[in-house]
């Protein structure tokens, strides 16, 4: 009798685990098909404006330019404060709001970079993402050891990216950039085991939904920064 006991409380918790573990592989999934399609959004209005001069003239001919590049900075820090009180249908609209702005913005690296070459480092960053990404969700090491170098990188890329826009130096912008390849890559490791450890089994789908939307910036933002960084140092200018 205590065998069989036994033998249904240990079937019990693996027909649980494989729940929590079902569960995981769907809320990851759902990040993941979150992050992609904003990145589509962003790269289909990025090329269309880029191709169409007549938008891309009004645009970064005017002033119009600093809001179109400042704008989607706005939306991160408003997301940041705000995402628990909204809910998680108005979190997906703001998502691909900045999704849309950003496209707006990286328009400007079609003039300044070949179609080939962007095609080129897009793939290489997709690779590399992709590899690091799944690196975070597999490993068993814990990374947020590391979050506070990272942080503190991303802090000091930021400030020299801030003074190298009156100073113009090329030494400095090559700095920037390989650093940043390595915060980069880092912190997609690092966030990607933040988001798996975020997920909860007893969360509600509203819950849910809005974690894997903030979850989705924070990795579109990683893949995002580290193209730039990767295009600055292997992208073929026109």
């Amino acid at each position: 009798m205590a065998e069989e006991l036994r033998a249904t409380r240990i079937d019990a918790r693996t027909a649980e685990a494989v729940r929590v573990d079902a569960g995981l592989r769907s809320y990851m999934l759902q990040v993941y098909n979150y992050m992609a399609s904003g990145l589509f959004l962003t790269g289909l209005i990025a090329a269309a404006v880029a191709y169409t001069p007549s938008v891309f003239n009004v645009i970064f001919g005017t002033p119009l330019k600093w809001v179109v590049m400042l704008a989607p900075i706005g939306i991160v820090f408003f997301l940041s404060a705000r995402l628990h009180r909204m809910s998680a249908a108005a979190a997906q609209a703001w998502f691909w709001g900045f999704a849309a702005l950003f496209g707006l913005s990286l328009a400007s690296i079609f003039a300044l970079y070949t179609g080939l070459s962007i095609t080129r480092v897009f793939f290489i960053t997709a690779g590399t993402f992709g590899a690091m990404s799944l690196y975070g969700y597999t490993t068993k090491t814990d990374l947020s050891k590391f979050g506070s170098f990272l942080i503190m990188g991303l802090i000091g890329i930021l400030i020299a990216g801030l003074v190298n826009i009156f100073i113009a130096s090329s030494a400095l912008q090559f700095a920037i950039s390989v650093i940043g390849v390595i915060v980069f890559v880092g912190l997609t490791a690092w966030d990607t085991q933040r988001i798996k450890e975020e997920y909860s089994a007893q969360d509600d789908t509203e819950t849910a939904g809005k974690k894997a939307i903030f979850g989705a910036l924070q990795l579109y933002l990683d893949f995002i920064n580290l193209f730039i960084m990767l295009l600055q140092l292997l992208g073929e200018r026109k």
